[in-house]
């Protein structure tokens, strides 16, 4: 890579470790992660038999795992020989599946410098590299092709907006070229794509990963047993619930003043985020006594568990298998960033609702196409969305269909995928 990128990382490397020594937390978790990576690729190395495939497949962080996750349980199901390497780049990603099964050695990517790169590769050994979505790494997808390594981007989508497409983003559209394959979600990305210089034999579109993932969990959706004794002592299962994914401040902000001028209404909320002040916070928002946290529940009396209305998720797992007691679901980061996972509610055939900043993502914007989701853009819209849903069990019922439908009709992409990249298999 150029030199002003080389730069770039180098100060973005400078940045997170001081932040790390000034105590800020995932800066911390991060550069201390990264300093154990060399050390672990060569464990890895040293465990796999003479002969195996060595899979290496990277996900910036939790969302990108889950859209991985289905690929990397169809080489651990149809190739019990490979040995596979998982890498993350946030903590987010990293410290909750570090000890993920599916994967011999779980670690953190060091900084794209060159030195990491051809560290990272030469230790590692992989037979072949797979990206998941958004990640481009100069320096490692140039370490990869130098050494004629196979690499395949996965559930890829693209946007016109993107610096590949750009006047100036020359270097960044040779990042694409060093790919051996590109699985993509949509028309509009093979074509940008081939727009950019990359060769339409080298492209496939075939969906989101994600569509199989979410269809696994509502398969294998693991049972929440104190969740469903709470839903029986509070009202039983025809009583309309709320849950809330993902949930930040901003959403707060927004279904927070609904929820309290609903007595008949209860929710079970998992915040994105739950370290104790932000915990302590929401339930003093709620109402103490109407709210309890997950774990709560095992030591709370019967009654304090009948009179709660609101359920507080403080640990990481349980979210996806949470939908499936939802009437509707609101998923967070919409008044952010971007919205999280609008999929894992909606396989559970259940109306969704999400904030404004969705446009990157084309399953919410298919998802209201179809009528299976909505967007709200304040407290006033969440409140006519949300009464609407809570007022009639046919339109709940229509929009909860058409969820679970656009679901069921996109699933298939970890199957064309393995297929393509492990065709003797």
């Amino acid at each position: 890579m150029n030199t002003i990128y080389n730069a770039g990382i180098r100060l973005y490397a400078a940045t997170a470790r001081t932040l790390g020594r000034l105590g800020h937390r995932k800066a911390a978790l991060m550069t201390r992660g990264q300093r154990d990576t060399s050390d672990a690729l060569r464990r890895f190395a040293a465990a796999a038999p003479e002969g195996a495939p060595r899979i290496w497949i990277h996900a910036a962080s939790l969302g990108e795992f889950e859209q991985g996750r289905p690929v990397i349980e169809w080489i651990r199901r149809e190739m019990p020989q490979a040995r596979i390497l998982l890498s993350f780049f946030s903590p987010s990603g990293y410290e909750v599946r570090k000890n993920f099964p599916g994967a011999d050695t779980v670690v953190y990517l060091p900084f794209d410098t060159p030195r990491a790169a051809d560290t990272f590769v030469d230790i590692a050994r992989p037979t072949m590299a797979i990206f998941v979505k958004y990640e481009f790494w100069g320096n490692y997808l140039d370490a990869l092709r130098r050494r004629e390594i196979p690499v395949y981007l996965i559930s890829a989508i693209f946007r016109p907006g993107q610096i590949f497409f750009r006047p100036y983003g020359a270097m960044f559209r040779r990042m694409l070229r060093c790919f051996t394959h590109l699985f993509v979600q949509d028309d509009a990305s093979e074509r940008l794509l081939r727009g950019a210089g990359v060769e339409a034999r080298d492209i496939t579109v075939c969906g989101d990963t994600r569509f199989d993932r979410v269809t696994d969990t509502l398969r294998s959706a693991r049972p929440v047993p104190e969740i469903e004794a709470w839903i029986d002592a509070s009202g039983g299962r025809d009583r309309f619930t709320l849950v809330a994914g993902s949930s930040w401040g901003p959403d707060e902000d927004v279904y927070f003043p609904w929820l309290a001028s609903h007595p008949e209404v209860r929710a079970i909320i998992a915040p994105h985020e739950f370290d104790p002040s932000r915990l302590e916070a929401m339930r003093g928002r709620l109402g103490r006594d109407l709210t309890l946290l997950h774990s709560e529940l095992s030591s709370a009396s019967p009654a304090r568990i009948a009179a709660a209305r609101y359920i507080i998720i403080d640990c990481f797992g349980l979210l996806a298998s949470l939908y499936r007691f939802a009437s509707m679901a609101y998923v967070g980061g919409g008044f952010g960033v971007g919205i999280h996972s609008v999929t894992e509610a909606a396989v559970f055939s259940v109306p969704v609702v999400f904030g404004p900043n969705h446009s990157r993502f084309r399953e919410a914007i298919d998802l209201i196409a179809c009528g299976g989701a909505s967007s709200v853009a304040s407290p006033k819209d969440f409140a006519l969305t949300a009464s609407r849903f809570l007022q009639s069990v046919d339109r709940r019922s229509e929009a909860g269909a058409a969820a679970g439908k656009y679901i069921a009709d996109n699933v298939g992409a970890t199957e064309t995928i393995a297929r393509h990249i492990f065709p003797r298999q």
